[in-house]
C-alpha cells in the first residue's frame, strides 16, 4: 500500500479522519497546509494576504512533489484547492490511493461557520461561498479519487473503519466506489 492522500472540501474532515487513519495503519500522518507553515514560519491566511494565491499553489506543488519522494508510505491530507491545479492531479494519481472525503453543503456550514482561518471562505454569504467553490472543485475531486466516502451524519468512527476497510481490499475492487451519500 503506498501513500493514502485525503482531499475534500474545507471542512470535510481530512485532517481529522486521517489522523485516525494513520494512527490504525501506523503511519505518520502530514498536513499539506501545516507543512507550509512550518516550512514558511507563516500562515496560510498571511501567505494568501501577503503574497496571493498564485504563491500558495506553487508552494503546494512543491510539497506535494517533496511529499512523493517520501519513502514511508503516509497518510497525507491535502488543502482542498490542492487537486484544482492541474499538475497536481498526476503527482497524486502516482502517490496512492486518494479518497475524497464527501460532505453536504448544510454539514459543511455547520462545521466552518464559526472558522475565521480560511481565505476562500471569508465575506459575504458562507454557504454561497461553499456552493460556489463545490460547484468549481466537486467534478475534479470525484475525478481524481480512487475512493469517495461520505462524512455526513457519521461518526468518525465509523469513517475510519470504511476507509480502512476499503483500503484492505485489492486497488481493482475499490477504484472509484462510492460510499453514504452528500447532498
Amino acid at each position: 500500500m503506498n501513500h493514502v492522500i485525503m482531499i475534500g472540501f474545507m471542512g470535510a474532515g481530512k485532517t481529522t479522519i486521517g489522523k485516525k487513519i494513520a494512527k490504525r495503519l501506523e503511519r505518520e500522518f502530514i498536513d499539506t497546509d501545516q507543512w507550509i507553515e512550518e516550512k514558511t514560519g507563516r500562515i496560510i491566511a498571511d501567505i494568501f494576504a501577503e503574497d496571493g494565491e498564485d504563491a500558495f499553489r506553487r508552494l503546494e506543488t512543491e510539497t506535494l512533489r517533496e511529499l512523493e519522494n517520501r519513502q514511508a508510505p503516509c497518510v497525507i491530507a491535502v488543502g482542498g484547492g490542492l487537486p484544482m491545479q492541474p499538475e497536481n492531479r498526476p503527482i497524486l494519481a502516482r502517490m496512492g490511493t486518494v479518497v475524497f472525503l464527501e460532505a453536504g453543503t448544510d454539514t459543511l456550514v455547520e462545521r466552518l461557520k464559526n472558522d475565521k482561518t480560511r481565505p476562500k471562505l471569508q465575506g459575504g454569504d458562507l454557504r454561497q461561498r461553499i456552493l460556489d467553490l463545490m460547484a468549481e472543485r466537486e467534478a475534479v475531486y470525484c475525478d481524481v479519487a480512487d475512493l469517495r466516502v461520505s462524512t455526513d451524519h457519521r461518526g468518525y468512527r465509523e469513517v475510519v473503519e470504511e476507509i480502512v476497510s476499503l483500503l484492505r481490499e485489492p486497488a481493482s475492487s475499490y477504484t472509484k466506489q462510492t460510499s453514504g451519500s452528500a447532498d
